[in-house]
């Protein structure tokens, strides 16, 4: 039985590690945005989870109407967020050639 060659497998691990690091910097750059209201409400955000900006039609500034602004907010700033989850997975994906989809039991690399 031949004996495993750590040396080669160290060294692609620690090139895996610096393909995501790598990846994860790119996330940055990758812009996604959610919106509710039909627009009326817009959320700006990156594929690594940060929002950036949030766009507000004038219209809906209403002090009467605070609780269904706030509910707009809400549901764009969700909607945001899950592009930008399904945007990183995209790219995570094929920066690691979809080894990461292929972790036993739903297993997930924190940060990723």
């Amino acid at each position: 039985m031949a004996k495993p060659n750590l040396s080669g497998l160290l060294g692609q691990v620690q090139k895996m590690q610096e393909q995501l690091k790598k990846a994860q910097e790119e996330l940055e750059a990758i812009d996604v945005e959610g919106s509710s209201g039909g627009g009326m409400v817009t959320v700006f955000a990156t594929a690594n989870r940060e929002i950036k900006r949030i766009q507000i039609d004038p219209e809906v500034v209403d002090p009467e109407e605070v609780e269904m602004l706030e509910d707009l907010i809400v549901a764009a700033v969700n909607q945001a967020l899950e592009k930008a989850e399904q945007a990183a997975n995209e790219h995570l994906n094929q920066t690691t050639g979809g080894m990461l989809s292929n972790l036993p039991g739903g297993f997930k690399i924190p940060g990723l």
